[in-house]
C-alpha cells in the first residue's frame, strides 16, 4: 500500500539569491518520495511529500542546508476571511525584516557620505583624515552589511558559494587592504592623499585605499537589497487584496432574531441579510429579494449582475441597491474568494521550466567569477603593463575586486518570480487566474483554439429569436401572447424563452391572460384553454399530426429555421397553426469580438460541439469560425484533441461543462469557465471567473505578456553580466561604480515586471 501524498508550503527564512533556491530544493528533493519547489520572491517551498515522512524532517532537511523553514499557521480560512496578521502571501508578518534593512541603508548612508566626500575631494583631505574614514567606514562594512556577512558565512559551512559570498569577498577585500595600508604601508602616513577615477587607477600599493570603495559598496547593495523587498511586497499586492476582501462580519437571522457575528463564525445552512452598499458576507443562494450585485472586486468586470430567488451569489461582491436574504452554501477555506487566493499562491510558489534554466547558471556562476576573479589577479601581476612590481599587483588586486563586486547576479535570480508573481496577482484581479507557472510557456507555443458552443460562446440559455405569423394579418403580437400565456404554466426552457421574449418586446408591466385545463404533451408541447381558445403550443409536426393546417408561408419559415439550425415551436388554435416562433441557445453578447481577438494572437479557432451539425454551422457564421466539429460525444472530444495534436497542433480548449472536463485535461492548455462545472475549473490551467469568451483572450494575452517580462529580465541580468566582467577585468571600471550598477540592476528588474500591473 502507497502512502498518500500531502501538500504543506514552509516558508524560507535566509535565502538571499537563486543559488540559496538550488541548494534548498536539491535537500528537499533528495528524501524518497518529496517533490519540492522553492521561490525566492515569495520565500517559500512548496513541498509534496508522503504520509509517512514527518513535516519535522523536511524542517530538518532545510535546517541542514543552512536555513530556517516554518511550516503553515493553522486555520488559513480564517487568514483568507480577514487577512488579519498576514502577509500578502499568507505567511506570518515578520515587521522587523524590512525594518532592519532600512535602519542599516539610513546609519550607513550617513556614515557613508563623509567617507565618500573625503576620498573624492582631495581639497577636502585634512592630515589623517584617512584615520576618519577608516572609523566610519568599519561600521558600514562590519554591521550594515552583516545580512551578506551572515548569509556567506551559513553558506560556507555547508560547503557551498552563493551571491552574498560574491559581496562579501568583495567588500571584505577592499576593506581589509586598506587596512593592511593603513597599519603596515604608507597609506596611514600624515599628509596622504586620495584622487578620484571611474576606472581603476592604482598607484603605489603600499598607500592604496578602498575605503570609499567597500562603503559605498555596501550601502549601493543595502539599497537595491531593500527596494527589492519593498518591490516584492508591491508585487503581491493583488494577492494580498484578494486576501482582505472578504466581509468582517454577517448580520445572521437565527431564531428570528438577527444578529451581528464574526464572519468565522458564520456556518453552512446559516440565513444572513446584506443591505444596499454591504459586501455579501460569503458565497449562497438568494432566499428573498432583488438586486444588482457588482462583481468588480473578483472578476474585473463594471456591469453590475441582477440576482433574484434562487440566484448563487459569491462572497466579497457588493450588492448595489437592493435587501437581499441569502442562505449560506460555502463558508471560510471553502469559498470562492479563498479557492481564488489559494490558486494565485499556488501560481506564484511554482516556478516556469525557464526558471530553472536560470537557478542552473547561477548555481555555477559564482565559482566561475571567482576563477575569473583570480584569473585577472594574476593576469596583471605576472602580464600587465607592471608586471611583478607593487603597481602591477594593486592593479589586478583592484580590477579582481571589481569582477567579484560587478558578476553579482543577483537579478538573475529575482528575474522570474517577480514577473510570475506581478502577472498573476494581476490576473486574479481581472478574474484570470493562472494555476502555474509552466503555463505561460504553454500559451506561447499553442496555434489552435478549441471553443465549446454551449456556456462557451452561447449563453447555455434559450433565447426567442422570431416570430413570424400566418396569413392572418397582425396575428404576430396575439399569438405570442397567447402562446406565453400558455407557457408561463411550464418550467421548460423553451417554454421559459417564450414567456422571457415576450416580456421583452412588450414590458415587464404588461399581465398574461389567465390558462385553464393545462396538459403537458409528453415532452412535445402544452395544451390549454386561453381567452376562451383551446390552444397548442409545440412542434409544428405536433401540431401537424394533431389535425392543425399550416399553412405555405409557415411551412416555409419551419423548414428555413431548421436549416439553420434553430429549434422551431408552432401555436394554434381553431384548427390552424396560426404562428410559428424560432428559439436557439444565443450567442453571447462579446463571442464575435472574442473570437476576433484570439485570430489577432495568432490562434485558429475550432467549434466542437455535441449539437448537431445545422446548429453548429449556425453559430459559427454568427461568429467566424471556419472549423467545425459537430455531434461529437464527450469521450470523443479527447480523440478529437489528440488528433489535432497527432497533426503537429498546439491546442487549448474552452470549455465549461462536465463533457469537458476531460479534454481541458488532454489539450496543452486548458481553459474554463469559472462560471462552469468545478469538475471542468480542476481539470484547466487558467480558470475564467467573469465566464466570457474574452477573457480567453486577456488571459492568453496576459500570460504571454508575463512571459516576456520573464524573457526580458533574464537577458538583461544576464547581459549586462556577461557584458560587464570583461570590462571589469580590463581594470577599466572603479569597484564602486560596479557595486552600484550591480545593485540597481536588481531594481531595475523589480520596476520592469510591475509593469505587469498595468495590463489592460
Amino acid at each position: 500500500m502507497t502512502d498518500a501524498l500531502q501538500e504543506i508550503d514552509l516558508d524560507i527564512e535566509g535565502m538571499t539569491c537563486a543559488s540559496c533556491v538550488s541548494r534548498v530544493e536539491k535537500r528537499l528533493n533528495s528524501i524518497d518520495g518529496v517533490a519540492a519547489t522553492v521561490n525566492l520572491a515569495t520565500k517559500k517551498a512548496r513541498v509534496t511529500y508522503p504520509d509517512s515522512v514527518p513535516v519535522e524532517n523536511l524542517v530538518g532537511e532545510v535546517a541542514k542546508a543552512g536555513y530556517v523553514a516554518t511550516p503553515p499557521v493553522p486555520a488559513a480560512s480564517s487568514s483568507l476571511q480577514h487577512g488579519a496578521g498576514h502577509s500578502e502571501q499568507g505567511r506570518p508578518v515578520r515587521p522587523g525584516a524590512d525594518e532592519s534593512l532600512k535602519t542599516r541603508l539610513i546609519i550607513g548612508t550617513i556614515l557613508t557620505v563623509p567617507v565618500f566626500l573625503l576620498s573624492m575631494i582631495p581639497a577636502l583631505q585634512f592630515t589623517n583624515w584617512q584615520w576618519l574614514a577608516l572609523t566610519l567606514t568599519a561600521p558600514v562594512v562590519v554591521w550594515g552589511g552583516l545580512p551578506f556577512h551572515r548569509a556567506t558565512w551559513t553558506n560556507l559551512r555547508h560547503g557551498s558559494l552563493t551571491m552574498d559570498t560574491l559581496i562579501t569577498a568583495g567588500t571584505g577585500a577592499a576593506f581589509l587592504f586598506s587596512l593592511w595600508s593603513l597599519f603596515f604601508g604608507m597609506a596611514g602616513m600624515a599628509g596622504m592623499r586620495h584622487e578620484f577615477s571611474f576606472v581603476a587607477t592604482p598607484g603605489d600599493a603600499s598607500s592604496a585605499l578602498y575605503l570609499e570603495t567597500a562603503a559605498v559598496v555596501t550601502v549601493l547593495l543595502l539599497l537595491g537589497r531593500f527596494l527589492e523587498v519593498r518591490s516584492t511586497r508591491r508585487a503581491g499586492a493583488a494577492l494580498m487584496a484578494l486576501l482582505h476582501l472578504g466581509a468582517k462580519d454577517a448580520s445572521v437571522v437565527r431564531g428570528g432574531v438577527e444578529t451581528l457575528i464574526p464572519i468565522a463564525d458564520l456556518v453552512v445552512g446559516d440565513v444572513f441579510i446584506v443591505r444596499p452598499g454591504e459586501k455579501i458576507s460569503t458565497d449562497g443562494v438568494v432566499l428573498e429579494g432583488r438586486s444588482a450585485v457588482d462583481l468588480s472586486l473578483l472578476t474585473g468586470e463594471s456591469v453590475p449582475v441582477e440576482v433574484a430567488p434562487g440566484s448563487a451569489v459569491t462572497g466579497a461582491t457588493v450588492v448595489a441597491d437592493g435587501r437581499l436574504l441569502i442562505r449560506a452554501t460555502r463558508v471560510g477555506g471553502d469559498t470562492q474568494l479563498a479557492q481564488m487566493a489559494r490558486l494565485v499562491e499556488t501560481a506564484q510558489t511554482g516556478r516556469a521550466r525557464i526558471q530553472r534554466l536560470a537557478d542552473r547558471v547561477s548555481a555555477i556562476f559564482v565559482p566561475i567569477v571567482f576563477v575569473l576573479a583570480l584569473i585577472t589577479l594574476l593576469g596583471w601581476g605576472f602580464f600587465g603593463p607592471d608586471a611583478g612590481t607593487g603597481i602591477g599587483w594593486l592593479a589586478g588586486f583592484t580590477a579582481a575586486v571589481t569582477v567579484v563586486i560587478i558578476a553579482c547576479p543577483c537579478a538573475l535570480g529575482l528575474a522570474t518570480p517577480i514577473a510570475l508573481m506581478v502577472g498573476t496577482g494581476r490576473g486574479a484581479q481581472l478574474g484570470i487566474l493562472i494555476k502555474g507557472a509552466d503555463v505561460l510557456e504553454d500559451t506561447r507555443r499553442v496555434d489552435t483554439i478549441v471553443l465549446d458552443k454551449t456556456g462557451t460562446i452561447t449563453s447555455g440559455q434559450m433565447a426567442l429569436e422570431t416570430v413570424t405569423a400566418g396569413a392572418e394579418g397582425g396575428a404576430a403580437a396575439k399569438a405570442l401572447r397567447i402562446a406565453a400565456a400558455l407557457e408561463s404554466a411550464s418550467e421548460h426552457p423553451i417554454a421559459r424563452a417564450i414567456v422571457a421574449g415576450y416580456t421583452d418586446r412588450v414590458g415587464p408591466g404588461e399581465m398574461l391572460p389567465a390558462v385553464s385545463d393545462f396538459h403537458s404533451l409528453e415532452g412535445r408541447g402544452v395544451s390549454g384553454v386561453v381567452e376562451g381558445l383551446v390552444v397548442v403550443v409545440g412542434t409544428p409536426t405536433r401540431l401537424v399530426e394533431s389535425g392543425l393546417t399550416i399553412d405555405t408561408r409557415l411551412a416555409a419559415s419551419v423548414d428555413a429555421a431548421h436549416a439553420e439550425g434553430s429549434t422551431v415551436v408552432a401555436v394554434g388554435w381553431d384548427d390552424s397553426v396560426r404562428a410559428v416562433f424560432t428559439v436557439s441557445d444565443a450567442v453571447k453578447t462579446n463571442s464575435v469580438a472574442a473570437i476576433a481577438a484570439l485570430r489577432s494572437l495568432g490562434l485558429t479557432p475550432i467549434l466542437l460541439t455535441g449539437d448537431n451539425e445545422a446548429v453548429a454551422r449556425r453559430v459559427a457564421r454568427e461568429t467566424g469560425i471556419d472549423e467545425v466539429i459537430a455531434g461529437v460525444l464527450p469521450a470523443e472530444k479527447v480523440r478529437v484533441l489528440q488528433q489535432l495534436q497527432a497533426s503537429g497542433r498546439v491546442v487549448a480548449m474552452v470549455g465549461d461543462g462536465v463533457n469537458d472536463a476531460a479534454a481541458l485535461a488532454q489539450a496543452d492548455l486548458g481553459l474554463a469557465m469559472g462560471t462552469g462545472a468545478d469538475v471542468a475549473i480542476e481539470a484547466s490551467d487558467i480558470t475564467l471567473v467573469r465566464g466570457d469568451l474574452m477573457s480567453a483572450a486577456d488571459a492568453i494575452r496576459l500570460s504571454r505578456r508575463t512571459l516576456g517580462t520573464i524573457k526580458g529580465n533574464l537577458f538583461w541580468a544576464f547581459a549586462y553580466n556577461v557584458a560587464a566582467l570583461p570590462i571589469a577585468m580590463l581594470g577599466l571600471l572603479n569597484p564602486m561604480i560596479a557595486g552600484g550598477a550591480m545593485a540597481f540592476s536588481s531594481v531595475f528588474v523589480v520596476l520592469n515586471s510591475l509593469r505587469l500591473r498595468r495590463f489592460r
